[in-house]
Order: structure tokens, then sequence, then C-alpha cells
């Protein structure tokens, strides 16, 4: 008679972006390429394929072509009345901003900035932590759906915060050896 609890296995799968020394590790880099080519192909077959439909819309609109925003669809107007590319948006004010938020914070927390009270750099790992682990869910979580700009902003802070934060840690791991060694 077959045990009615069937071994399960499981498969670890690595989804770091970063190498231990900070890079992007190169699995990473060939797929981004690989998803980039293939949003392109897909792309170009769209807009082939929309190409005619589109100019016999324009022919049937008899509104002034001077003005972007009564020309395109409403979905299609950014707030600051530039049309967009519905494939490749722009670069967001906002969401720029929210990174540059995340990104001060974590700088803050790794000793980027000094306690009012005691002059001192300030350093929290633990925070620090967080706001990156942040950035990173809001990566994975936004993938495919940022612009080149916004997607390109997140690799690189985060690539910046993790390489401070390895460098605060060690020196943060030195300092108590030291302070460890000289209580004995």
């Amino acid at each position: 008679m077959a045990d009615p609890k069937q071994e399960e296995t499981f498969k670890v799968i690595d989804r770091r972006l970063f190498s231990e020394d900070g890079a992007l590790r190169k699995d990473v880099v060939e797929e981004e390429e690989r998803r980039e080519e293939e949003a392109a192909a897909r792309a170009a077959n769209r807009a082939a394929a929309n190409a005619p439909a589109q100019t016999d819309a324009n022919r049937a609109t008899k509104t002034p072509a001077s003005n972007p925003s009564v020309n395109a669809p409403a979905s299609a107007v950014s707030g600051d009345n530039q049309p967009f590319d519905a494939e490749q948006p722009q670069g967001s004010r906002s969401f720029q901003m929210l990174v540059d938020f995340l990104v001060r914070n974590a700088a803050a927390m790794l000793g980027g900035m000094a306690d009012p009270r005691t002059g001192q750099a300030y350093l929290d790992l633990e925070g620090a932590r967080e706001v990156i682990d942040m950035l990173d869910a809001l990566r994975e979580k936004t993938r495919g759906n940022l612009s080149k700009a916004d997607d390109d902003l997140l690799i690189e802070v985060l690539g910046q915060l993790k390489l401070t934060f390895m460098e605060m840690s060690k020196v943060a791991a030195d300092a108590m050896a030291k302070k460890a060694a000289q209580k004995k």
C-alpha cells in the first residue's frame, strides 16, 4: 500500500538581483535584456497592426492639432498634457519623488545624517535594511509597468544602497569586534 504522505521536494530559486560584491548578477542582466527584446517585438507588432486604424481615426477627427489633450483619449494624456506611448510610459515625477523619499531615509539610517542631539552620525542597520527591502518589493511589484527611466532609477539606487549597506555592516561588525576585544 502506498504511503498517503508523498515525499515533498522543493526547488530553491535565487531571486536576488545582486551578487555578494554588489554588482548585478549576469543572469539578471540577461533576463532583463530578453524581456526588453520581447517587449520591443510586441510593441512593433502592435504598432504595425494599429497603424491603419490610427490614420483612419485621425482623418475622422476634426479637432485642432495644436491641443494634444483634445486629439488623444483621456487615458493617453499624462498629467502635464503630454501624450505618452502606452508601451513605454514616461518617467513619473511622483514615482521618482517616492523613490527619492525612501532613498533619503535609507541613507540617513546608514549614517548619512547626523543626530541633531549628539552631532554623531546616526546608524540604524535594521531600519535601512527594511527600507531597502521596501524598494526591492516596489521594483518587483512594478516590474513591466515602469518606464525605462523609472526602472533604471530603481536599479541604480538599489545598487548604491546595497553596496553602502554592506560597507556599513562590515564597519559596524569590525567596531563591535574591536569593542569586544577591548573588554577582555
